[in-house]
């Protein structure tokens, strides 16, 4: 007769340890494909903070030389300057409605979002996925 120590042994020596997931060149290509969609949408935020602290700043007539509105000014300058002219300037007691702000804010966020979509149709799929997108539309 097995005492309770000798089936705890058996049964402890019969677990076998988990399989690992074999990481074909599939896995590897769409790990860097989602790492490269982290890196947009967190590029994408900070140009979007940026604008929004800029945009609020202006509006509240932000003293310039002050060592934060100095720095966001400068860091925002070249994301806006493409737009620059594109609308006039709304001055209104020194606060000022800058509408390129807005409008550079809307362009590259369409561009981030592009920019995705173009890596999703690089990522390689297999026939799963391919039933599973055509069963879904």
């Amino acid at each position: 007769m097995a005492t309770v120590q000798e089936t705890q042994v058996r049964t402890t020596g019969a677990v076998t340890p988990p399989v690992a997931p074999i990481q074909s060149g599939g896995y590897k290509q769409k790990k860097v494909i989602f790492r490269a969609y982290q890196i947009v949408w967190y590029i994408l935020g900070i140009i979007e903070v940026l604008l929004v602290f800029r945009f609020i700043l202006k509006m509240f007539a932000a003293n310039a030389a002050s060592g934060f509105a100095n720095l966001i000014y400068t860091l925002s300058q070249p994301l806006v300057a493409p737009f620059n002219g594109l609308f006039n300037i709304a001055v209104v007691q020194g606060s000022v409605f800058e509408w390129t702000t807005i409008v550079a804010g809307i362009v590259y966020a369409i561009v981030a979002l592009g920019l995705v979509k173009l890596f999703q149709l690089i990522k390689p799929t297999n026939p799963k996925e391919v039933s599973q997108k055509i069963d879904e539309a």
